[in-house]
């Protein structure tokens, strides 16, 4: 299986000074991959689920997920996508969020998120989030190295 489709980058992030952050921290770690932004979770599951591009239709993505949305709670995407039987199950979610609550940090764990990280995002933590997931670094796009500016 040699198909390295690129991973698309979905952000669920309502707020757009943090979602210009969150891009710029993608962008210094050297991943240049698309990223499809949403500002909230309706939008967000009909492009994950619906979408012919979409993650469920069309292969790999790494989700970025903040907690507190205008219209649902990230929790309940969260839960969604890693629900059994959701085609999303084994899709890797980074939590991003506001709250440093213990119980809260938990319960994302517990739902299957596989790093949670706190805001603002401090560049270093989440450029080491982005490594641990180190598998999927292994299909991400990094550009040529005569790319480089």
């Amino acid at each position: 299986m040699t198909n390295h489709q690129p991973v698309n980058i979905v952000m669920i992030e309502d707020d757009e000074g943090h979602a210009r952050l969150i891009e710029k921290n993608i962008r210094r770690a050297g991943i240049s991959n698309r990223i499809h932004h949403f500002t909230d979770g309706t939008t967000a599951l009909d492009y994950l689920y619906q979408s012919p591009e979409g993650p469920a239709q069309n292969g790999p993505a790494l989700i970025l997920l903040d907690l507190n949305l205008p219209d649902m709670s990230g929790i309940d995407i969260l839960a969604r996508i890693k629900a059994e039987g959701s085609p999303l199950k084994r899709t890797p979610v980074v939590v991003l969020t506001t709250t440093d609550d213990k119980v809260e940090i938990q319960r994302c764990y517990d739902l299957g998120c596989n790093v949670y990280i706190t805001k603002p995002v401090n560049y270093e933590s989440f450029a080491d989030a982005i490594r641990q997931l180190g598998l999927f670094l292994s299909v991400i796009q990094v550009p040529d190295i005569g790319d480089a500016d």
